[in-house]
């Protein structure tokens, strides 16, 4: 029983951290890109600071997602059997 409960808050876990990368990966470009907009409504330079900071924003989701899926891959990699990618390539 105790092994159930285990993998079912594993699963739970990674329901929560898809969900909280999927929110952020929409949500964070498209609030700079509002903000952008209304920057652009000031200034006068309609699409320049909006498609700017959204594609700039976007841009470090997707690196930051990258980054956290390579480090995850890097300490599961270490856990394997003769562990560690020098030993893969």
């Amino acid at each position: 029983m105790p092994v159930e409960l285990r993998e079912r808050r594993e699963l739970s876990d990674g329901f929560a951290n898809a969900l909280t990368r999927a929110f952020e990966l929409v949500v964070n470009p498209l609030v700079f890109a509002f903000l952008g907009w209304l920057l652009d409504g000031r200034t006068g330079t309609r699409p320049l600071f909006t498609v700017t900071f959204f594609t700039f924003v976007l841009g470090y989701e997707i690196w930051k997602l990258y980054r956290h899926y390579d480090a995850r891959m890097d300490a599961h990699q270490q856990r394997l059997p003769g562990g560690g990618r020098e030993a893969g390539r």
